[in-house]
């Protein structure tokens, strides 16, 4: 199994968007950094992919960079301008052409560009690995019921309907891990 680090939309567009917060942040900035230094120090490609739209802080060009804390060296960056990073932007045909396999999800928004990502991957063959400690989402309000959901909630939903039918659930510690492993761990995803 050949593998690569996708870092969805970890960019500073979001500190301009209405319902930013920083509360979750530095959390999600160690974690993602621990999981980019330990693909990193184990050979496996970074891909780092930014969201760019015709309007509003996702079109200022000054936005689209690397959030601030983050360092990474990407083998490749793919800009987007829809929810999945394998819609319509080269980065299939990259993976295929390398023969990649198995995907590791991590980036900004977990319960949005994260995991459209990952059912797209998964229903196009991949093995996917998603990261939750390693995205980050921001609470959201229900726009009927007006309920708003935290980003613990969130993050739990997202995990719930990924696991097991578009990806293992694991830590940063656990896919690293897996880098390591035999390839026979790797549980395969139904």
């Amino acid at each position: 199994m050949k593998s690569a680090l996708l870092v969805i939309d970890a960019q500073q567009t979001f500190k301009h968007t209405a319902y930013w917060s920083d509360s979750d942040l530095p959390a999600y900035l160690a974690r993602q950094q621990a999981l980019i230094d330990g693909c990193v120090d184990r050979g496996v490609p970074v891909v780092q992919v930014f969201h760019e739209s015709a309007q509003g802080p996702f079109a200022v060009a000054a936005n689209l960079r690397t959030i601030d804390g983050l360092a990474i060296a990407p083998a490749v960056v793919f800009r987007k301008h829809v929810h999945s990073a394998l819609a319509g932007t080269g980065l299939l045909a990259w993976l295929t052409a390398r023969g990649i396999d198995h995907l590791i999800i991590s980036g900004i928004r977990t319960e949005q560009c994260c995991e459209t990502t990952t059912r797209q991957a998964s229903d196009s063959g991949f093995q996917v690995d998603f990261v939750t400690e390693a995205t980050l989402t921001f609470p959201m309000q229900h726009a009927r019921s007006g309920r708003t959901y935290t980003t613990a909630q969130l993050r739990e939903h997202t995990e719930l309907v990924l696991e097991g039918r578009f990806a293992r659930i694991v830590s940063v510690a656990q896919a690293l891990a897996a880098l390591d492993a035999p390839l026979a761990t790797l549980a395969t995803t139904a």
